[in-house]
């Protein structure tokens, strides 16, 4: 079996690669049997040279591979016939940008996994960048409030090397004392966490976040129920409620923007979930909220300020709770939202790296064990141009109005 590390194509540029030069030949040590190439790329973080010296075959010509690893999407122009391809297809929610793009992975009898349906048994998702997210929409959010207030200027995260980098100027901060909420306890939690430990940001519990005043910034991570109240008024027996009974409940958030001055949101939202922050909140005159760094980056979702998603190049923009619609940042009534939608590329020799990490251990040994867990089936969106059962959902979504090629 032939694998190739493939180039990114999609613009703008996404400098990371699911195996880093050292995750590559970890791989190869584990796996010697493996044929490894990897596609020249000037966009990647590595350059190939860094490949090269670790002994790897860098070619502009890779189409004799049997399975093509990526990080995003292909150009149909750039897709090889019958070969098997993993990558983030973006198509599981019927986006319309990419249907093309799978009508054309059908057409070519190509076999499509997806990294964002690789799963165990439970469904629960084994590899993402959603940690690198976390930790790069922290870093924002200060250099947001920085900003916003002209109390300090920290350089965009792309510009630095890699975590330390971003953690050390967090550290030369002098900050006021901030009330941060975070929501969401998985990966994008997990990342944001870890920031907040690192700059020595006290954790405190949520009624003493409520009701204490402090003297130095602390933060509140937030789970589902911590935010979310049934609507008859009722005590949840469990989280399982809330998740089989989304419709029975309503955002309790508002007790926290009436305290809390920075909202990092990392939570999922799920289907029929009610909405988190809403305009009503943030209109109300107990608003408290100067920045939002909306991680999640769900746009007409659950976060009300969140107008559109923003870029890398200008990351930040500003909130008019009266209107409803965005305005300067520097306006005095202003919320700053930072809403990027693709932060681990501000991060891509460390998102790389762990990245690479999870799809050795979860699911390179599926290609050599006959799939014995499952790994491979259950992420398998097509196979060999057809739909998988689990993914027929999207059968409608691949032949409308879409010309074959």
């Amino acid at each position: 079996m032939k694998f190739a590390i493939i180039k990114e194509r999609k613009s703008p540029p996404d400098k990371r690669v699911v195996f880093s030069p050292t995750m590559l030949l970890a791989f190869k040590e584990q796996y010697p049997q493996a044929e490894i190439v990897v596609e020249s790329s000037d966009v990647r973080v590595f350059t190939d040279d860094e490949y090269r010296a670790v002994g790897f075959e860098v070619s502009n010509d890779v189409s004799d591979a049997d399975v093509f690893i990526g990080v995003k999407e292909i150009p149909v122009d750039a897709l090889v016939p019958n070969k098997k391809y993993v990558f983030f297809s973006h198509t599981i929610k019927k986006q319309q940008h990419n249907q093309k793009m799978l009508q054309a992975i059908i057409d070519l009898d190509i076999s499509l996994f997806d990294h964002e349906t690789i799963t165990d048994s439970t469904n629960k998702r084994l590899i993402g960048f959603g940690r690198y997210a976390g930790i790069v929409g922290t870093y924002n959010c200060f250099r947001a409030f920085g900003l916003k207030y002209e109390l300090f200027s920290l350089p965009k995260a792309e510009a630095l090397q890699d975590q330390d980098a971003l953690i050390t100027r967090l550290k030369r901060m002098v900050l006021p004392p901030l009330k941060i909420v975070l929501t969401g306890r998985g990966k994008v939690g997990a990342g944001a966490k870890e920031m907040l430990d690192a700059m020595k940001i006290k954790e405190v519990s949520v009624q003493n976040f409520l009701t204490k005043i402090y003297d130095s910034p602390v933060y509140v991570q937030l789970d589902v129920l911590d935010y979310n109240k049934r609507k008859d008024g009722a005590m949840p027996h469990s989280y399982t409620d809330f998740f089989d009974n989304p419709q029975d409940y309503v955002s309790d958030f508002a007790r926290f923007t009436n305290v809390a001055d920075i909202f990092i949101a990392g939570h999922f939202h799920g289907n029929n979930a009610p909405d988190i922050l809403t305009r009503e909140m943030l209109k109300d005159k107990n608003c408290k909220l100067k920045v939002v760094a909306d991680v999640s980056c769900d746009v007409g979702g659950p976060i009300a300020c969140t107008v559109r998603s923003s870029c890398i190049k200008e990351p930040l923009y500003g909130y008019n709770p009266s209107t409803g619609e965005e305005t300067d940042m520097h306006h005095p009534a202003a919320i700053v939202v930072m809403a990027v939608d693709n932060l681990p590329c501000e991060l891509p020799r460390d998102a790389s790296e762990g990245f690479g990490q999870m799809f050795l251990k979860h699911v390179i040994p599926a290609f050599y064990n006959n799939d014995k867990d499952g790994i491979l089936k259950r992420s398998m969106i097509a196979e060999k141009g057809r739909l998988t059962e689990r993914f027929k959902y999207l059968n409608d979504y691949i032949h409308e109005n879409v010309p074959h090629v």
